[in-house]
């Protein structure tokens, strides 16, 4: 046995929440290399299902579901949860309007838009007619995805700093949960290709950001940094979820992310540490 086949084995199962756009599948996890890396070092881990463009409110219905599932087969008390972009929002919908406190330990959110997003308020001034037929298009297509309530319209407005601000009067934080939040960001334009676009008009609009999400509205509970990467690449939204299952770079120096795997083992030991 390895002496670090266990640093990740916590006192609490992981449930893993997943933001916009995609799905929990066994033929392509949303997370990557991550769960592998961690199920390595003892970690025990399970998948919120919910749909990629439901709704907050009916996400977590189904993540509660999901949650009553994994302590039923388990045993335990609470679970972990680590949630990406909208999937955080959801995490905290379903422990504070849900009643389900009682049942996590701890929540840990990776850029998500806790404060909204002003570039989401633009958005939304365009005229109706481009966001229903965005809307009808993008239902119809995530519906034969696999989505069950798909509601794009909705969805997009729950990104406006409006909403966030509505949003977290009525979901403060739940006394006994441990909240701690991370943020990424792209250095350049170039960064990523897949980001290139979102980045530019989030950036000109609200400053630097991870291609989606800034620093300033990830922020929520105790507040673990920007995760930098060792080159002048930085990090985006994409790579905080290992989308191509590969190291950001070879190196591995210290203050600077090399492979995203290695910061969720440090988060998920770091909870085990705490008693999680």
């Amino acid at each position: 046995m390895g002496i670090d086949d266990t640093n990740c084995k916590t006192k609490y199962p992981l449930l893993f929440v997943h933001g916009t756009g995609f799905r929990d599948r066994n033929w392509f996890n949303y997370w990557g290399r991550i769960p592998t890396a961690l199920a390595s070092r003892g970690c025990e881990i399970y998948y919120g299902n919910q749909d990629s463009w439901a709704t907050v409110e009916n996400n977590a219905m189904t993540v509660k579901t999901r949650l009553r599932e994994i302590l039923d087969k388990t045993g335990a008390e609470k679970v972990n949860i680590i949630a990406h972009s909208k999937g955080g929002l959801e995490a905290r919908y379903l422990i504070s309007t849900l009643g389900m406190a009682d049942s996590v330990a701890s929540l840990t959110t990776v850029s998500t838009p806790h404060h909204g997003s002003r570039t989401m308020d633009l958005a939304c001034r365009l005229p109706g007619l481009l966001f229903r037929m965005a809307a009808f298009f993008a239902n119809h297509w995530f519906k034969l995805l696999g989505d069950s309530n798909p509601d794009f319209h909705f969805v997009c407005r729950q990104f406006t700093t409006g909403y966030a601000e509505e949003f977290n009067k009525t979901n403060e934080d739940a006394d006994g949960v441990y909240y701690q939040s991370y943020a990424g960001v792209m250095k350049s334009l170039f960064s990523d290709g897949m980001m290139f676009f979102p980045h530019f008009v989030v950036r000109c609009i609200e400053g630097e950001n991870d291609g989606l999400v800034t620093p300033r509205s990830a922020r929520w509970g105790e507040f673990k940094g920007v995760l930098k990467g060792c080159t002048n690449r930085g990090i985006s939204h994409a790579d905080e979820v290992d989308m191509r299952r590969r190291r950001l770079s070879k190196k591995n120096e210290e203050g600077g992310v090399g492979d995203i795997c290695d910061v969720y083992v440090q988060i998920v030991s770091d909870l085990k540490r705490l008693g999680y």
